[in-house]
């Protein structure tokens, strides 16, 4: 399987700069059908954590310490934005490995500090991977910025069916977005930040994640300035909840 780059977010290298395609192994068996979009479900399992369901197969991205570990439950594949604990449950994907060696990891080389050995493929901005009958583009590279005495680490993004889930990051990416997954709540962010995020990207619909950290009536306030701020696109998917994208 060739993970062939796209345009992303981030500066691109030259033509004489461009690293030659890599070859990742061959998808699973239910990725093999082809997917234009009809009947992806989106399950938010808590905090960023979403799965994705298509008629072909699933995958999950970002399963972490505030995620409920039933997203992995028969999982084609994982997608990490970045190793943070919050979306990178290291003990429950090793535990994944474990029962199923055959699903996939996927993101940034710096995993590699915190899996501990549990085998994952590392992807950057511009990398495709054909997985679960649909594709996933990978945009961006950097986590936003916390505070200048905390060093900056990777994060890349995750574009699937136009779905887009930014990870600890507010890029803005070149490829088409019809969903956006958009951070809310985090040490990073301000509130101001995030609905300017959310109106650059200009999505038609918008999914709030990022937000174990608010109370309930953190979480009250945050809907209901997004609601007035946003207007129609907005729309939360309740923990353990459903929707048809």
């Amino acid at each position: 399987m060739t993970v062939r780059r796209s345009a992303g977010a981030s500066p691109r290298p030259t033509a004489a700069d461009a690293p030659s395609p890599r070859v990742f192994e061959e998808a699973p068996p239910s990725a093999a059908a082809a997917f234009y979009g009809e009947n992806m479900r989106l399950t938010k399992f808590g905090h960023s954590c979403v799965r994705f369901d298509t008629d072909a197969g699933s995958l999950v991205m970002d399963p972490g310490v505030f995620s409920d570990p039933e997203a992995l439950d028969g999982v084609d594949a994982v997608f990490i934005t970045h190793q943070h604990p919050d979306h990178c449950n290291d003990p429950e994907l090793r535990k994944l490995h474990e029962d199923r060696p055959e699903v996939r990891i996927y993101g940034p080389d710096a995993l590699a500090e915190v899996l501990g050995g549990i085998p994952f493929t590392a992807v950057s901005a511009g990398d495709t991977v054909p997985v679960a009958g649909t594709e996933v583009a990978v945009v961006g590279e950097r986590h936003a910025v916390i505070h200048p005495d905390i060093p900056v680490i990777a994060n890349v993004g995750y574009i699937v069916d136009g779905i887009f889930h930014p990870g600890d990051a507010l890029t803005v990416p070149d490829l088409p977005v019809r969903a956006l997954l958009a951070p809310v709540a985090a040490p990073w962010l301000k509130f101001s930040e995030a609905v300017d995020f959310i109106r650059t990207v200009d999505a038609p619909a918008v999914y709030p994640i990022h937000d174990a950290i608010l109370s309930k009536d953190g979480v009250a306030i945050v809907d209901r300035m997004l609601v007035n701020l946003i207007g129609d696109p907005f729309q939360r998917i309740p923990d353990n909840a459903t929707v048809t994208a």
